[in-house]
């Protein structure tokens, strides 16, 4: 393959976790935006020791970078344990999460130019780095295409806004209804 990446192709498995969430979710400058039906306290390689995925976020933040976190239940109780340790995710205005119970949609939206788009979920062992041994095995696509990564903002961006919450036939079971 030559130097210049595809457009898009067809990742699997740690390429997801090597080629976004220790790569390019780094190097987001306007906005990250991540869809995913099951969130846990996933973490991250930095250097010789692990953190949580949130500290990564919580730096996002911090440089200014809005990020937009979409998921379809509450979090573990160790991932709510994490986030009161990086109070850059909730005391400022460029960090918001909701929750919709029908998503289930995975997606990863770095600055409307690069996207991951798959089954992998924000967990350990959907998108973390597990070993090989452990980790669940997943497909997905890693595309720069606008005609892929559009619609997927334009999905992701409807759910977020809550333009489907009014007449959804789940609401009487949705916790925090969005609009």
């Amino acid at each position: 393959m030559s130097a210049v990446k595809a457009m898009t192709e067809f990742i699997a498995n740690e390429e997801l976790y090597e080629r976004f969430l220790a790569g390019s979710v780094l190097e987001a400058r306007d906005f990250l935006w991540i869809g995913t039906a099951d969130l846990k306290d996933l973490h991250v390689r930095r250097g010789r020791s692990y953190v949580p995925f949130l500290r990564v976020l919580s730096e996002l933040v911090k440089k200014g970078v809005e990020v937009r976190l979409l998921h379809a239940k509450e979090p573990g109780p160790r991932f709510r344990a994490h986030f009161d340790d990086f109070p850059a995710l909730f005391e400022g205005d460029r960090f918001d999460r909701r929750l919709c119970p029908r998503v289930h949609f995975k997606c990863i939206v770095i600055d409307g130019l690069e996207a991951y788009i798959g089954s992998a979920n924000m967990t350990g062992a959907g998108a973390g780095v597990r070993s090989g041994n452990r980790r669940n095995f997943e497909a997905g696509v890693a595309t720069r295409d606008p005609g892929l990564i559009d619609p997927m903002m334009e999905l992701f961006d409807r759910v977020f806004r809550g333009a489907a919450c009014e007449s959804c036939r789940m609401r009487d079971v949705c916790p925090d209804p969005i609009a």
